[in-house]
């Protein structure tokens, strides 16, 4: 049985003082992470979660909010000589953005020679074989430039669906489709926002979809102050979920 701890459920402002976006899952097939927000390696900390045993993070978008931690989740991993390989699975052009986070947040501070990491770039509809798992990634609606996609992971016999950012897009139907676990952004709850959806879209559509789980995450104050109105399971810092 595969478990998730939402690491962090909070938009890119913190609201509530949740963390940003990040989960780990813990699974026989390999422990990852689905995304890796600015606020991760607290978030993976408080947890109780040993950086060392994540194999592979998998990236949505390249919004901070997302993966703004990933260059201090390599730095530890290279001053604490992190030996085995790390897998980053995300759109293109990951490396090169990390390589000028790196340079601006740490200049002369030595971590490509330290790590073995190999990147792994997704194309819309096609399924990525990485050891025990497979990704396949869907485009969703959301800024075009940081290239943002909803993920459908299989694992250990799983399916591990995820918005990422979007607003509404007929994709999160067959990204969703029996999925064991759906987590699915919902940054408002009545208010419509661009790139974002709210509670009552969502609500009208849950017709068309098919999970056989499903929580809600990325929230806004505005859907916050509202949780008593949302009859789905919202995710909060520090939750476990098995599946």
């Amino acid at each position: 049985m595969a478990e998730i701890t939402i690491i962090g459920s909070g938009d890119a402002f913190g609201s509530g003082g949740r963390m940003s976006t990040c989960f780990y899952v813990k699974a026989d097939g390999g422990n990852f992470l689905i995304d890796c927000g600015a606020s991760a390696i607290p978030g993976i900390k408080k947890n109780g979660i040993n950086p060392d045993d994540i194999d592979v993070v998998l990236l949505s978008h390249f919004h901070g909010d997302h993966y703004g931690g990933l260059p201090f989740l390599l730095l530890e991993m290279a001053v604490y000589g992190r030996l085995k390989p790390l897998v980053i699975v995300s759109p293109p052009g990951c490396r090169e953005r990390l390589e000028k986070l790196l340079e601006l947040l740490y200049p002369g501070t030595e971590v490509w020679s330290k790590l073995k990491i190999n990147f792994y770039e997704y194309e819309a509809h096609v399924t990525l074989n990485i050891g025990l798992l497979k990704v396949t990634a869907f485009p969703v609606i959301h800024t075009a430039e940081v290239l943002p996609h909803g993920l459908r992971i299989q694992v250990d016999g799983k399916i591990i669906a995820y918005s990422g950012d979007t607003s509404w897009t007929d994709e999160l139907i067959p990204l969703s489709a029996d999925a064991d676990l759906f987590i699915c952004e919902c940054n408002f709850f009545d208010l419509e926002v661009k790139n974002h959806l709210n509670y009552q879209t969502l609500k009208e559509k849950l017709v068309l979809l098919s999970y056989k789980k499903i929580f809600l995450t990325h929230f806004d104050n505005e859907m916050m102050r509202n949780f008593d109105r949302v009859e789905l399971p919202c995710a909060s810092d520090g939750m476990r979920i098995a599946f």
